[in-house]
C-alpha cells in the first residue's frame, strides 16, 4: 500500500501524510504515556503504510523513549559508539559546533552490515541548530517497483556485500568512535543480503542496497558491480520517492529500516545538533 494525501482519523490517532510517496505526521497522542494495545496497533499500521511516522511536541525522558520503543520490538545496542551511561540502548547522535562531518551523513539504511539489520529506528530531538539539520527519507518499495521489468528480474536473483568499513559511511562516525567508541573493529562487520528484500509484514519487495554500506554484488568484483550500483544509488532517492522532515524541539521520527533509507543533511556548521537514537532488533532479510 502506498501513501496517499488523505488524512486518516482513527479512534485514537490522526495520521496526516506529508507526501504522496513516504511519511506521515501523527497527532492526538502523547508517547510518554502508557499506550493501549489498540493504539500501538494503529501506530504499527501507520508505520507499515507510510514507512516513517513523525511526532511533534513530545517531552519524554530516555526511559520513556525506551518504553515507547518496546511496544514495537526489542531495542538493540549500536556496535561502534557507546550509549548513554544508564541507557546503553540509546545512542547520542551528536555533531559539535567545531565539527564539519555529521554522524551518518550519507544516504543509507541503518547497520545493514549486520546479519540481522534493525527492523526500525526511533530518533528523538534533544538539541537542534537554529535552522538546518533536516532528515530526508526515501521509499524503497517505489524505488524497486519503478525499475524496468528486465532489471527487476536481474536484481531479484542477486545478493550484495555490505560492510561497515566502506569509507563513505565510516568517516561520518569517526569523531564519535574517537571520543566514545566501544573498541569493536569495523572490519568485523560485514554481511551479505538480498539486493531486493521482501518485507516480512507487508510481503512487498523493496530495494535493499545503499551507497553508505553496499560494496559490491556477491560473486562480482567492485568494478563489475559499480555501473549498476551507481545507477541504483541515484534512482532510489528520486524526489518522487522522498520526503524531508524539518526537526523542531520535541520531535520524534520512527522509520522502517526494511523499506526506507534516510539522509541527515549537514548544513548547520557552527551549531550543536543532538538526537537520541534507538534501533529495534530485526531479522535476517530474505
Amino acid at each position: 500500500m502506498t501513501t496517499n494525501s488523505a488524512i486518516s482519523n482513527t479512534a485514537r490517532i490522526e495520521v496526516r501524510p506529508v507526501t504522496g510517496g513516504i511519511g506521515a505526521e501523527i497527532s492526538g497522542i502523547d508517547i510518554g504515556e502508557a499506550l493501549s494495545a489498540a493504539t500501538v496497533s494503529e501506530l504499527r499500521q501507520a508505520l507499515l503504510d507510510h514507512l516513517v511516522i513523525f511526532f511533534r511536541d513530545q517531552e519524554i525522558t530516555p526511559a520513556q523513549q525506551l518504553a515507547f520503543v518496546r511496544h514495537f520490538g526489542e531495542p538493540d545496542i549500536y556496535p561502534f559508539v557507546k550509549g548513554l551511561e544508564d541507557y546503553p540502548e540509546i545512542t547520542p547522535i551528536l555533531k559539535l559546533p567545531e565539527e564539519t562531518v555529521n554522524f551518518g551523513g550519507i544516504w543509507h539504511s541503518d547497520t545493514v552490515y549486520q546479519p540481522e539489520p534493525p527492523m526500525g529506528t526511533v530518533l528523538y530531538a534533544k538539541e537542534l541548530p537554529p535552522s538546518g539539520g533536516d532528515t530526508l527519507f526515501a521509499n524503497q518499495y517505489q524505488a524497486y517497483e519503478t525499475l524496468s521489468e528486465p532489471l527487476r528480474k536481474f536484481l531479484d536473483g542477486l545478493t550484495a556485500i555490505n560492510s561497515a568499513t566502506k569509507g563513505s559511511a565510516a568517516k561520518t562516525r569517526a569523531g564519535r568512535v574517537a571520543d566514545s567508541g566501544t573498541g569493536l573493529a569495523e572490519k568485523t562487520m560485514q554481511a551479505e543480503h538480498p539486493v531486493v528484500r521482501t518485507h516480512p509484514e507487508t510481503g512487498r519487495k523493496a530495494l535493499f542496497v545503499n551507497i553508505g554500506h553496499t560494496v559490491r554484488f556477491a560473486g562480482m568484483t567492485e568494478e563489475e558491480s559499480a555501473p549498476i550500483l551507481d545507477f541504483l544509488y541515484h534512482h532510489q532517492i528520486k524526489p518522487e520517492f522522498s520526503c524531508r522532515f524539518i526537526w523542531t524541539p520535541g520531535s520524534l521520527a520512527f522509520w522502517d529500516n526494511r523499506c526506507a533509507q534516510h539522509y541527515p543533511v549537514n548544513d548547520y556548521h557552527g551549531h550543536t545538533r543532538l538526537l537520541h537514537r534507538v534501533t529495534l532488533k530485526g531479522d535476517k532479510p530474505f
